[in-house]
């Protein structure tokens, strides 16, 4: 099995000290939706590391693989309703397709808030039921139906507070799908396009986490210093240390959107053991 090779230089945008946001404008975070629910972690489910051998390459120090697709994201109504476990399916859709060298896949609104309300029972027309939704049911739906027209083959979950994998999610499986508990704190960064970071205080008072709220994200490039995920159509740093902090659940995806035209997996992942666990959790 052969691994799919991706540009592993950063373009110059992405050399200097920190990773940019690519906001221009200020943004008013009190009109901004969450909609992450808690996470639910179920002792059946299958881990990265499981399926990790020996074979399987290191993760570069630095990776972008946002690059392709620039800074036209698109909201997918996330300023809107409480549909970012949706937006991020959709924004990593965009950036899988724009990666394999074909024709970039951006999900129209109407795709997205389709699958939203599918999961959840959230009516477009009343606005009823806007109550979010937990990660694993999105991609539970995301590898059964669908999101988009595009599926996904699997999904695994990542080590807490493991920065090895979620560089080998971005690295190998072009993204990282995981959940954060803002804190208040973040708002003001998010405001003045500043990384997340954690506030002087530390996790109490508008450092708490989930203060502010659960919100997904997909992880898009890392450094030394921090990743860069998608959120509300745009780039956005967060340092490591706020991502030890905050995250609460991650995972990666395989996607057949990125793999080559054989469907091959990457090497050293247990493609094959995978797939069988799969069928025995049917």
């Amino acid at each position: 099995m052969a691994v799919k090779k991706l540009e592993s230089e950063l373009p110059a945008s992405r050399q200097s000290v920190a990773m940019r946001s690519d906001r221009k404008t200020q943004i008013d975070p009190n009109k901004l939706k969450l909609g992450k629910g808690e996470a639910r972690h179920d002792p059946r489910a299958l881990l990265l590391a499981t399926y990790m051998t020996a074979a399987l390459p290191a993760p570069p120090a630095t990776f972008d693989v946002s690059t392709k697709v620039g800074s036209d994201w698109g909201m997918m109504e996330n300023d809107q309703i409480g549909d970012c476990t949706c937006a991020a399916a959709g924004h990593l859709i965009m950036e899988w397709t724009a990666n394999a060298g074909k024709k970039r896949v951006t999900p129209t609104n109407t795709q997205i808030v389709a699958a939203y309300s599918a999961i959840t029972g959230y009516n477009p027309k009343t606005g009823a039921n806007d109550n979010g939704a937990q990660e694993v049911d999105v991609l539970n739906y995301w590898r059964q139906t669908g999101i988009a027209g595009h599926k996904i083959g699997a999904y695994v979950s990542l080590e807490p507070s493991n920065h090895t994998h979620i560089m080998d999610s971005v690295y190998i499986f072009e993204g990282c799908y995981i959940g954060l508990q803002l804190p208040t704190s973040a708002q003001a960064q998010t405001q003045n396009h500043q990384p997340w970071s954690v506030p002087p205080g530390g996790t109490a008072g508008k450092g708490k986490p989930g203060s502010w709220g659960g919100h997904a994200v997909p992880v898009v490039a890392y450094d030394a210093r921090g990743v860069t995920v998608v959120t509300w159509g745009a780039l956005q740093v967060m340092t490591w240390t706020f991502w030890e902090a905050y995250c609460d659940e991650s995972f990666a995806i395989l996607s057949a959107d990125y793999l080559n035209g054989k469907q091959q997996a990457p090497q050293g992942f247990d493609m094959a053991q995978l797939q069988a666990d799969l069928k025995d959790l049917k």
